[in-house]
This record gives structure tokens, C-alpha cells and sequence, in this order.
């Protein structure tokens, strides 16, 4: 017997619930294979601490804006607004504030085992 071929999804962002992290951070999320898609709901003045992982991250704002700071050290900072994406290598150390409410669309390769498992303390601390 051949195995099943994978089949498409379609998903709708408005029908799924939004995983609250913290009084300032939200998600949802999808997940394939081999990359997950995340809305990323974050309040006026939310921090996402210093990090890194091995996944690659992209990061477009649909709405709002992020102040990261990318990189070794105290890194660079790059402000990033709606209409904008940034691309996160593999495993360079990053943090991110909200400069207003906003909303950011983030992709990742291989899709965050951490988010998915629950164990990303670093973003559920009220």
C-alpha cells in the first residue's frame, strides 16, 4: 500500500484562538512540515528578551513597529515598521520591543519546537 501524499490546509487566522503569553504578548500559529507561520500580537511597550535558536526567522510587520537589537554584544538596532521584514540568520542573539501595538507576521525553519511544546519560557513571564 503507497502512503497517503500530503494534503493542503487552509487555515483562517479570525477561527483560531490566540495563545496568550503575557499581558502584552500573543500568538497563533501554524505549523507544516518544515516551516511555521505566527501572528504575533504585541502591546505598546512589550519585550521580547535577548534570544536566539537555530531556526531562520523572517519577521514582516503588518501593523505597528519592533525595535530589535540584532547581533553579538548589545547588537544593532534596527527599527522595523509595517511594511517592512527582517531576516534573523540561524542562531544570532536578538530581542525585540514594541514601539506601538502591533502585529507581526514571523516564519521560521525548521518551525520552533520550543513554541510548540510550550517549554519558551522566556516569552510567557508576566
Amino acid at each position: 500500500m503507497e502512503p497517503t501524499p500530503p494534503q493542503a490546509t487552509l487555515h483562517r487566522w479570525a477561527d483560531m484562538p490566540v495563545d496568550q503569553l503575557s499581558d502584552t504578548i500573543g500568538r497563533r500559529l501554524i505549523t507544516g512540515q518544515d516551516m511555521m507561520l505566527a501572528h504575533v500580537y504585541l502591546k505598546k511597550g512589550a519585550l521580547v528578551p535577548r534570544h536566539q535558536h537555530h531556526n531562520e526567522q523572517i519577521t514582516y510587520i503588518l501593523e505597528g513597529a519592533l525595535r530589535f537589537r540584532v547581533g553579538e554584544g548589545d547588537g544593532e538596532e534596527v527599527i522595523v515598521r509595517a511594511g517592512e521584514v527582517l531576516c534573523i540568520p540561524s542562531n544570532v542573539p536578538h530581542q525585540a520591543e514594541a514601539l506601538e501595538d502591533t502585529l507581526d507576521v514571523d516564519v521560521f525553519s525548521p518551525p520552533r519546537q520550543d513554541w510548540l511544546d510550550g517549554s519558551d519560557a522566556y516569552l510567557r513571564q508576566k
